[in-house]
């Protein structure tokens, strides 16, 4: 191999983030050719990880790794929501989380390439692409060593989360998830509202946001937030709410959320009314809610 060769593989070598994936269509717009990359493959310095899609030799593909490739070099708008951003954040560890499912949104019609559709994660990858939020606001940039990707921000994740809801995302938990978030920035989520299309993950977030009392809730101005017409139905045989025309599980309005056997108690943490939905044991006879349990010793 030419020193001028040589010296091209060691830099684009030494600039690559640790398990972050290349599209060979972005390297070609480099100057690194397929006769190139093919060379490099040869020599044990790349790793196909499908059609028109690389990694570094020895390094694993994460689909993190995969996003950003989406993200910065395809210029997609797919983006990590729901559960797999808040865990990304480290906003709900008090939930019993499935590790088996990586949820990822992204534009309405976009769709995912095949080189990435095709790749064995070792996880259940759940793709959504839909328009009922516009398509940068409420993400964050965030960091995965090495490298950054734009994530769905704590209050878009909560509205993703209520859109799956109630055939991809349970209601209970999203009550659960909403009830830990006592610090959202209430000008972020007007804004959020504002421009969703989905009545019902409006209405079903201002029922929750009432129902938990945070205080960041009286700060929203609904009169600007269109809740639509008509009734909508979340939960066979449950209870109506008027005040947002939807129908949510008896477990959930009626305040029955409980572990067998166990009565519906009051928060032991100090100074909170709340009662115990999210049960996590603090000892043989005291519980503390969703928002608590972080700060309990031991949970």
């Amino acid at each position: 191999m030419s020193l001028g060769k040589e010296l091209k593989i060691n830099r684009l070598l030494q600039q690559w983030p640790t398990n972050a994936v290349y599209l060979t269509s972005w390297l070609a717009e480099k100057g690194y050719s397929d006769q190139l990359l093919h060379r490099y493959k040869k020599s044990n310095w790349i790793t196909s990880v499908g059609i028109g899609a690389i990694i570094k030799s020895g390094d694993k593909a994460t689909l993190e790794g995969a996003v950003f490739a989406l993200q910065q070099q395809a210029g997609k708008d797919v983006h990590p929501g729901g559960k797999t951003a808040l865990g990304l954040l480290g906003k709900a560890h008090y939930l019993e989380f499935s590790s088996s499912i990586y949820t990822l949104f992204g534009a309405k019609k976009e769709k995912l390439p095949g080189w990435f559709s095709k790749y064995d994660w070792k996880i259940k990858v759940n793709y959504f692409p839909t328009s009922f939020l516009p398509e940068e606001l409420g993400l964050v940039e965030q960091e995965m060593g090495g490298f950054s990707i734009k994530i769905s921000g704590t209050a878009r994740a909560l509205m993703e989360c209520m859109y799956m809801a109630p055939k991809n995302q349970d209601l209970l938990e999203c009550y659960e998830l909403m009830e830990g978030l006592n610090n959202l920035r209430p000008k972020v989520v007007q804004q959020l509202l504002e421009n969703c299309t989905s009545v019902k993950v409006k209405r079903l977030f201002l029922y929750m946001a009432t129902k938990t009392g945070h205080s960041w809730n009286a700060y929203l101005d609904v009169s600007k937030i269109d809740l639509g017409s008509g009734k909508r139905q979340l939960a066979e045989d449950g209870v109506y709410v008027p005040q947002y025309k939807i129908t949510v599980p008896k477990i959930l309005e009626n305040d029955e959320l409980k572990t067998p056997g166990k009565p519906v108690v009051k928060c032991a943490a100090g100074g909170c009314k709340r009662k115990v939905l999210c049960l996590a044991r603090r000892d043989r006879h005291q519980f503390v809610c969703a928002q608590h349990a972080p700060f309990v010793r031991g949970y």
